[in-house]
Protein backbone atom coordinates (compact mmCIF):
# COMPACT_ATOMS: atom_id res chain seq x y z
CA UNK A 1 0.00 0.00 0.00
CA UNK A 2 2.49 2.63 0.95
CA UNK A 3 4.35 2.20 -2.22
CA UNK A 4 1.09 2.66 -4.47
CA UNK A 5 1.03 5.80 -2.77
CA UNK A 6 4.51 6.69 -3.33
CA UNK A 7 3.59 5.98 -7.17
CA UNK A 8 0.62 7.68 -6.81
CA UNK A 9 2.08 11.07 -5.09
CA UNK A 10 4.21 10.97 -8.89
CA UNK A 11 3.21 14.18 -10.37
CA UNK A 12 1.58 13.49 -13.86
CA UNK A 13 0.16 9.67 -12.81
CA UNK A 14 -3.60 10.88 -12.23
CA UNK A 15 -3.32 12.06 -16.00
CA UNK A 16 -1.88 9.20 -17.25
CA UNK A 17 -4.31 7.46 -15.84
CA UNK A 18 -6.90 9.20 -17.63
CA UNK A 19 -4.95 9.20 -20.44
CA UNK A 20 -4.84 5.27 -20.25
CA UNK A 21 -8.42 5.15 -19.47
CA UNK A 22 -9.78 7.07 -22.55
CA UNK A 23 -7.43 5.43 -24.88
CA UNK A 24 -8.84 1.88 -23.89
CA UNK A 25 -12.47 3.46 -23.78
CA UNK A 26 -11.85 5.51 -27.36
CA UNK A 27 -10.64 2.42 -29.06
CA UNK A 28 -13.21 -0.04 -28.13
CA UNK A 29 -15.81 2.22 -28.85
CA UNK A 30 -14.90 2.95 -32.46
CA UNK A 31 -14.19 -0.70 -32.70
CA UNK A 32 -18.21 -0.71 -32.12
CA UNK A 33 -19.11 1.98 -34.49
CA UNK A 34 -17.20 -0.10 -36.92
CA UNK A 35 -19.04 -3.15 -36.87
CA UNK A 36 -22.54 -1.51 -36.13
CA UNK A 37 -22.84 -1.98 -32.74
CA UNK A 38 -24.62 0.87 -30.42
CA UNK A 39 -22.14 1.62 -28.19
CA UNK A 40 -21.22 4.62 -25.60
CA UNK A 41 -19.00 4.55 -22.61
CA UNK A 42 -16.85 6.61 -20.57
CA UNK A 43 -14.05 7.49 -18.08
CA UNK A 44 -13.55 9.30 -14.21
CA UNK A 45 -9.83 8.55 -13.76
CA UNK A 46 -8.77 5.43 -13.51
CA UNK A 47 -12.68 4.03 -13.92
CA UNK A 48 -13.85 3.05 -17.15
CA UNK A 49 -16.70 0.94 -18.56
CA UNK A 50 -19.33 0.54 -21.45
CA UNK A 51 -23.07 0.45 -22.30
CA UNK A 52 -24.62 -1.50 -25.74
CA UNK A 53 -26.78 1.51 -25.97
CA UNK A 54 -26.74 5.13 -27.49
CA UNK A 55 -25.12 7.70 -24.77
CA UNK A 56 -24.47 8.82 -23.02
CA UNK A 57 -25.48 6.84 -19.82
CA UNK A 58 -25.75 9.82 -17.40
CA UNK A 59 -27.69 7.24 -14.77
CA UNK A 60 -29.29 4.01 -13.99
CA UNK A 61 -32.15 4.85 -15.67
CA UNK A 62 -30.43 5.30 -18.68
CA UNK A 63 -28.27 2.27 -18.05
CA UNK A 64 -31.09 -0.29 -17.59
CA UNK A 65 -31.71 0.67 -21.48
CA UNK A 66 -28.59 -1.30 -22.57
CA UNK A 67 -28.19 -4.65 -23.84
CA UNK A 68 -27.06 -7.11 -20.75
CA UNK A 69 -27.18 -9.72 -23.24
CA UNK A 70 -25.52 -8.36 -25.67
CA UNK A 71 -22.60 -7.36 -22.81
CA UNK A 72 -22.67 -10.37 -21.49
CA UNK A 73 -21.85 -12.40 -24.58
CA UNK A 74 -19.13 -9.38 -25.28
CA UNK A 75 -17.79 -10.14 -21.91
CA UNK A 76 -17.04 -13.99 -22.10
CA UNK A 77 -16.01 -13.42 -25.72
CA UNK A 78 -13.16 -11.13 -24.51
CA UNK A 79 -12.36 -13.36 -21.44
CA UNK A 80 -11.90 -16.45 -23.62
CA UNK A 81 -9.22 -14.14 -25.58
CA UNK A 82 -7.72 -13.05 -21.88
CA UNK A 83 -9.10 -10.14 -21.09
CA UNK A 84 -10.51 -9.64 -17.94
CA UNK A 85 -12.91 -6.54 -17.62
CA UNK A 86 -15.79 -5.93 -15.29
CA UNK A 87 -18.13 -8.57 -15.26
CA UNK A 88 -21.88 -6.35 -15.24
CA UNK A 89 -22.20 -3.25 -17.22
CA UNK A 90 -23.26 -1.81 -14.27
CA UNK A 91 -19.84 -1.99 -12.63
CA UNK A 92 -16.44 -0.45 -13.55
CA UNK A 93 -13.10 -1.59 -15.00
CA UNK A 94 -10.26 -0.32 -13.73
CA UNK A 95 -7.01 0.78 -15.29
CA UNK A 96 -3.61 0.88 -13.36
CA UNK A 97 -0.55 2.31 -13.39
CA UNK A 98 0.98 -0.68 -14.46
CA UNK A 99 -0.92 -1.30 -17.84
CA UNK A 100 1.05 0.17 -21.07
CA UNK A 101 0.14 1.10 -24.56
CA UNK A 102 0.89 -2.09 -26.00
CA UNK A 103 -1.54 -3.79 -23.40
CA UNK A 104 -4.49 -1.01 -24.17
CA UNK A 105 -3.59 -1.57 -27.81
CA UNK A 106 -3.25 -5.36 -27.55
CA UNK A 107 -6.92 -4.95 -25.31
CA UNK A 108 -8.69 -2.79 -28.70
CA UNK A 109 -7.34 -5.56 -31.63
CA UNK A 110 -8.91 -8.27 -29.43
CA UNK A 111 -12.39 -6.06 -29.10
CA UNK A 112 -12.29 -5.31 -32.55
CA UNK A 113 -11.89 -9.36 -33.43
CA UNK A 114 -14.59 -9.84 -30.91
CA UNK A 115 -17.21 -6.98 -31.72
CA UNK A 116 -16.41 -7.83 -35.46
CA UNK A 117 -18.24 -11.58 -34.70
CA UNK A 118 -20.65 -10.44 -32.31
Amino acid sequence: GIETMKKLRTPGTYEELERKSQKLVDGILAAGKKHGHAMCGGTAGGMLGWFFTEGPVKNFAEAAKSDGEKFGKWHRMMLERGVYLAPSMYEAAFMSVAHTDEDIEKTIAIADEVLSQL
